[in-house]
């Protein structure tokens, strides 16, 4: 049985806002560039509070940016306050000249690092959060109204830079359907910042103008507002798979002090998910004579490489691919397209021959001039191109034999030769490089944070030969450890075809005792568009459920079937039309089965599938279509039926004209099958995927006199961030009494205040 103490570890593994400390110290570097990239600052945390860090990575030296101790008894004697050397009152500081710049105490000061004296200073804002500075800090652009403004950095004058912005005809705003505008409203603030990108000369921006006016408009209703006022309809452009029309990205190039508009002549940008620009589709030249974006026919299954003339619009064709299923330049939906335009070529990222590989064309002709990388492994990101030496630096997986899913850091030559690995081991890497544009100095060596899901990171400064310039951080998890954790064990099991390996990782039951027989959660997502398990340690990441599930007293399994990107085109195709098996649901249940075969402590006679938003799909189809297998299940924001659910992602893993297809997932249509426990759980305010998901799958189990539970959450948006604790809490609750067969522990969780902070957290 699971006991308060268990709640209160799994309430400390999950990952939240404003969570008290940190359980993991020195996992994550970001790095602050400066100095051209030659050198770059980040902050971490020692436990207590934060560390402010300054690394020179030429001279192999990771020091303190600033005295802290000194700081510390400075600020204390300026503002009469105690301050902590070890837990300094700000989260982040500006540096002006040499000098450091803050907010603590409620006011704005600053600390000289020549004779540590602080005092008070005049405020300056480090930035509107809405707002886009230029490279050179000159001049920044916001969206006001259905418009675009730039204002001057230094004098704040404003101006428009355009002027016949409409509802629902907007420049720089996102497809509403992914506009968050639910969790916008909740943090105050009234818009996300505009989509667009500079020029590198600071001089023109590259945005779009948004027609979503032909868009079917759908309606929420919120019961019960923050103001206390009678129910209101919150009304939103989002289209459903097969319908006419999608929102438009017409790309244009504005000048910011000269007051032009340049606009694409070509036609529109289909954009049901991201725009083009923020999702980085569509991007400078390194010398900003040109704009290049990728565009995609409805059916996907065509990949076009465009040029588009910033001074007159004039927009050509640079090169086509097209294949029998959707050609993509990622197999991640997420991540950036890995495509590089050079000088006079351009990295191509295809999968013409079965594997994510780099091939070469000339930029002005479009003619292949040859494949850059091959074999049974994919390109994952590319890292850096040094012309002049003509090689390619990029990250693959599929080279470390016992986890396909692991990144390598390789180089290869432009021409295909000279292939080598520059991380020549087990673990996986994850790579972070200065742009080159803005910080050409940051090009010189890479941030490598190397670990496995059960190896804590460690972060290291590397050159391109891959020699260790300065070591960073090494992870400490002892707080993580204390909670009752134990690090999840990788395996590999074979597919329900009994063939194709797939890899997963299953978490052991706080304090584990192989004498005893555990019930077992599957914690789903399906993608196609993402993993399920990272090969990285990333405790709290998509991880969220499964650890906490495990403090509960449960074995949780989470394991990526075919369908799932990060392999060969086939393995990924094997979703193609087939969204109804979210994420080969077979494949789960034969993992299971090998699984508990030499694990006795497995009991499959108790297995609940628990999953959100497409996870929550998996879960209710889990409990449909294998009900022998998964007795108890729990579903939250769960897209049950693809007919009405974004095309973006339905057409692009389902078919652009596959109504078929899309109607095989409508779970509402099988709860004629006998289900298990059931637990549905949706917030009212669901603005990404909406609650008739839910509501319309628990009338049909009404209709047909199943035995099931309903927790709509009133107000709540997809990922229930504000509530996040109270909802899992009471998932946990149910898994709980019905796999357990116990009572659960009263226990419930702090709350989560809710201020703009949420912001980052809806994008970590």
């Amino acid at each position: 049985m699971s006991t308060s103490q268990d709640y209160q570890a799994a309430e400390q593994l999950l990952r939240r806002p404003a969570r008290p400390g940190e359980l993991v110290v020195g996992d994550k570097v970001r790095p602050q560039w400066t100095d051209g990239g030659a050198r770059f600052r980040y902050t971490v945390s020692n436990g207590a509070g934060r560390r402010f860090m300054l690394v020179d990575p030429a001279a192999g030296t990771r020091e303190p940016a600033f005295d802290h101790t000194r700081l510390a008894a400075a600020l204390a004697a300026a503002s009469g306050q105690p301050v902590d050397p070890e837990a300094l009152p700000f989260a982040a500081v500006e540096t002006a000249g040499n000098a450091v710049e803050f907010v603590a105490f409620g006011a704005y000061w600053r600390c000289g690092l020549d004779d540590y004296v602080c005092e008070p200073a005049e405020f300056t804002p480090p930035g509107n959060p809405l707002e886009v500075p230029s490279p050179d800090r000159r001049h920044a652009v916001f969206l006001r109204g259905h418009d675009l403004w730039a204002r001057s950095l230094s004098d704040g004058q404003e101006w428009a830079l355009t002027t016949d912005g409409a509802p629902d005809h907007a420049y720089g705003s996102g497809p509403a359907s992914t506009g968050n505008a639910t969790l916008l409203r909740k943090i105050g603030l009234p818009h996300l910042p505009p989509a667009l990108a500079w020029s590198p000369d600071s001089t023109k921006v590259l945005t779009h103008r948004t027609d979503e006016r032909a868009v079917r408009r759908t309606h929420l209703v919120e019961a019960a507002p923050a103001d206390g006022g009678a129910p209101r309809t919150h009304s939103q452009r989002y289209a459903y798979a097969g319908d006419e029309h999608l929102p438009l990205a017409e790309l244009v190039v504005l000048d910011v002090t000269a007051g032009t508009v340049v606009r694409a002549r070509a036609e529109p940008l289909l954009m049901p998910v991201f725009s083009p620009v923020a999702a980085r589709w569509a991007w400078w030249a390194p010398d900003g004579s040109a704009v290049y974006y990728l565009g995609r026919p409805r059916d996907l299954r065509t990949l076009t490489l465009y040029r588009l003339d910033p001074a007159t619009g004039e927009v050509a064709a640079v090169l086509t691919e097209t294949g029998e299923t959707r050609v993509e330049p990622n197999q991640f939906m997420t991540e950036p397209p890995i495509v590089r335009v050079l000088a006079d070529e351009v990295l191509w990222y295809s999968q013409r021959d079965g594997w994510g590989h780099l091939h070469r064309y000339d930029l002005h002709t479009g003619a292949l001039l040859g494949q850059v990388t091959s074999g049974p492994w994919a390109v994952r990101q590319i890292l850096r191109v040094d012309e002049a030496e003509r090689v390619v630096y990029f990250t693959a997986s599929g080279l470390v034999e016992e986890d396909p899913y692991r990144r390598s850091v390789c180089r290869v030559g432009l021409d295909g030769s000279g292939f080598a690995r520059i991380t020549d081991d087990a673990l996986d890497h994850v790579v972070t490089v200065a742009d080159g544009r803005e910080y050409p100095d940051g090009q010189e060596y890479f941030v490598d944070s190397a670990s496995t899901v059960d190896t804590p990171p460690v972060t290291r400064v590397r050159d391109w030969s891959g020699r260790v310039l300065v070591e960073l951080e090494r992870a400490d998890i002892g707080k993580l450890a204390a909670t009752g954790w134990t690090p999840p064990e990788r395996f590999r099991v074979k597919a329900a075809d009994g063939v194709t390996d797939i890899y997963g990782v299953l978490y052991r039951p706080r304090g584990f005792d192989p004498a005893v027989r555990y019930p077992v959660v599957d914690n789903l997502y399906p993608g196609p568009q993402v993993n399920r398990v990272a090969p990285c340690f990333d405790p709290g990441g998509m991880g969220m459920d499964a650890e906490p599930l495990a403090a509960l007293g449960f074995v949780v399994v989470a394991l990526d079937g075919r369908g799932t990107p990060g392999r060969s085109k086939s393995f990924h195709d094997a979703s193609y039309g087939r969204l109804v098996d979210a994420g080969c649901l077979a494949d789960h249940v034969a993992a299971l089965r090998q699984l508990a075969a030499d694990r006795p402590w497995m009991d499959l006679d108790r297995v609940g599938a628990f999953g959100h938003s497409g996870g929550g799909f998996a879960a209710a189809r889990a409990m449909l279509d294998f009900p022998g297998t998964y007795r108890t299940g729990v579903a939250l924001s769960g897209s049950h039926d693809a007919r009405f659910f974004n095309p973006g992602f339905v057409e692009a893993y389902d078919g652009a004209d596959a109504p078929e297809a899309w109607a095989r997932t409508a779970g509402p249509d099988l709860t004629d099958r006998p289900v298990g426990k059931l637990l549905l759980v949706h917030g009212e305010m669901d603005d990404q995927v909406h609650p008739q998901h839910t509501l319309r799958l628990a009338e049909r189990l009404l209709a047909a006199g199943r035995d099931f539970e309903l927790l709509l959450v009133p107000g709540a948006e997809h990922t229930f961030l504000d509530c996040l604790a109270f909802v899992r809490t009471r998932c946990w609750d149910f898994l709980v009494r019905e796999l357990m067969g116990t009572r659960p522990p009263a226990y419930r969780p702090a709350p989560i205040v809710v201020g703009p902070e949420l912001l980052g957290e809806m994008f970590a």
